[in-house]
């Protein structure tokens, strides 16, 4: 996800703006990191896409007319004000998803889980969730591939 955002930012922020990435970090692999590219790596490689961007931001005015080069022709034209909106959502919707993988892996839900309830209330709240998720999964498998 990280990846992904730092390919927006040089996406949405530099190239939309005539302004493109030194070098490519696409070629394919915005959604996965290679084997060779660390969490230091990832993290610098969206510092540096974040500080592109902002050079972008403090040379142009918000009504700057930009191109997003993989929308549709007819709808390419965007201004920087555009853009920015859709970096912030962007960024939360990913944000979003970083959060609920944490929450797969520690196990709290948020800012709120201990008001939620004792371990207890917990695991059977966390119990229904599942049991619901895996009634859909079985009632997915029989549908035809065509429906799923």
């Amino acid at each position: 996800m990280v990846k992904h955002l730092a390919g927006l930012e040089y996406g949405y922020l530099g190239e939309s703006f005539d302004q493109p990435a030194p070098g490519s970090i696409w070629e394919g692999a915005d959604m996965w990191a290679r084997p060779d590219e660390s969490s230091k790596y990832t993290i610098e490689l969206y510092q540096r896409a974040c500080a592109h961007a902002d050079r972008t931001i403090t040379d142009l005015a918000l009504e700057t007319p930009g191109q997003v080069p993989h929308w549709p022709e007819d709808r390419r034209a965007a201004t920087l004000g555009v853009l920015l909106v859709r970096m912030v959502s962007e960024t939360a919707q990913h944000a979003g998803h970083a959060d609920v993988l944490r929450e797969l892996i520690d196990g709290k839900a948020g800012p709120d889980h201990d008001g939620f309830g004792d371990d207890a209330k917990w695991q059977q709240y966390h119990a229904r969730i599942q049991a619901a998720a895996d009634t859909h999964r079985a009632q997915d498998s029989l549908r035809p591939p065509s429906l799923r």
